[in-house]
């Protein structure tokens, strides 16, 4: 580990002159790409240069042990000694944690995609609960929100609906919100007062950009048609909406919710990328199933992952099997416990992986 831990502050002593460098900064995408891998190894660096400051307390201590004569020197010495020994094993922890792999979509914008799955108008209600869910959570951490495409139910919920979340390391965070997340509650629906199970299915997928995936516009089939909204009322008088189909794939994205074509287009290839992507990642993470493995939940979108049970105001994350007794601040958007949780889980599976 200190081998390459050296190297890398080499590396970083290089990236740090290349920054302040003129011909660099005059090359717009070179200083940004420099800018970029000094952010990434400052954390790194800085707890490198703790850990060895730490050995070289300890070094002079216990040479400064072996000539002093003074007892009340000594013990400070030895007190000194104790507080550097500690921060040499935490330092030594953390930095196992950040010479980690880094997840390289970590730190890209996110789409999200929230579909009602079992329990019919009551899981669609539950798709707008999740909706507000994730907008507070967003906004709570300063990211920009854009509905993509949605498919409104006439009583407020959403059969379906899609939304971009824009914002340092959106990813990073909301990676774990893939999958089946259940609701038990009594229905707004339901008139006898029975608490029923519903289920929506969550999918998180990375932002991507032209460079990354590149489609082929022959292997596109692009309608266009006429916008509804809920309940067949007329949201366009003109062939707006737009479908566009991934022959290769199969895959289908359709926009309405903009009033011109060439938006809803914009936005139906912004997350097609994303799908596409996504299906390339798969195939890449099952040539490599023991990473897989050595993470917290697969992502899979049928993977049941959280329940919320309203009765006893309780949230549930299968996963780490973590229980709380807020749902309501859970809902109101309040999701880092659970989060950083997740993250604290999957750090651990990963070094329990890397060390066997």
């Amino acid at each position: 580990m200190f081998d390459k831990l050296e190297a890398l502050e080499e590396r970083f002593t290089f990236v740090s002159e290349k920054i302040s460098d003129p011909e660099v900064i005059a090359d717009r995408d070179s200083w940004r790409k420099y800018c970029k891998e000094h952010s990434d190894l400052t954390p790194i660096i800085d707890k490198y240069r703790e850990l060895k400051n730490a050995k070289r307390t300890v070094e002079d201590d216990k040479e400064m042990l072996e000539t002093t004569q003074d007892k009340e020197f000594e013990e400070m010495i030895r007190l000194e000694m104790a507080e550097a020994e500690e921060t040499i094993e935490k330092a030594a922890e953390e930095l196992k944690i950040l010479l980690l792999p880094k997840d390289p979509n970590d730190d890209k914008n996110v789409i999200m995609e929230i579909r009602g799955g079992t329990g019919g108008d009551e899981a669609a209600l539950f798709a707008a609960d999740l909706m507000r869910m994730y907008s507070m959570y967003a906004e709570s951490k300063n990211w920009k929100i854009d509905i993509l495409s949605s498919n409104p139910t006439d009583i407020g919920g959403y059969k379906e609906v899609s939304f971009s979340v824009e914002g340092q390391g959106a990813y990073s965070r909301l990676k774990f919100e893939s999958g089946v997340h259940r609701v038990q509650r009594v229905p707004e629906t339901e008139s006898g007062g029975r608490i029923h199970t519903s289920a929506v299915t969550v999918a998180v997928l990375p932002e991507v950009e032209d460079v990354e995936v590149e489609i082929n516009q022959n292997d596109l089939r692009i309608d266009v048609f006429r916008a509804g909204g809920p309940g067949g009322q007329c949201v366009n008088t003109t062939d707006s909406a737009v479908r566009i189909t991934h022959i290769p794939t199969g895959i289908v994205v359709s926009c309405q919710d903009e009033k011109s074509q060439h938006k809803n287009k914009d936005k139906a290839m912004k997350i097609l990328r994303s799908r596409i992507y996504e299906v390339m990642e798969e195939k890449r993470s099952k040539e490599i199933a023991d990473e897989r493995k050595s993470q917290v939940g697969s992502g899979d979108r049928s993977e049941r992952i959280r329940t919320y049970n309203y009765p006893q105001s309780r949230v549930t994350d299968h996963r780490i099997n973590l229980t709380l007794y807020k749902l309501e601040q859970v809902l109101d958007g309040a999701l880092d416990e659970i989060i950083d949780a997740l993250i604290t889980a999957d750090r651990a599976a990963k070094l329990a992986g890397a060390q066997k």
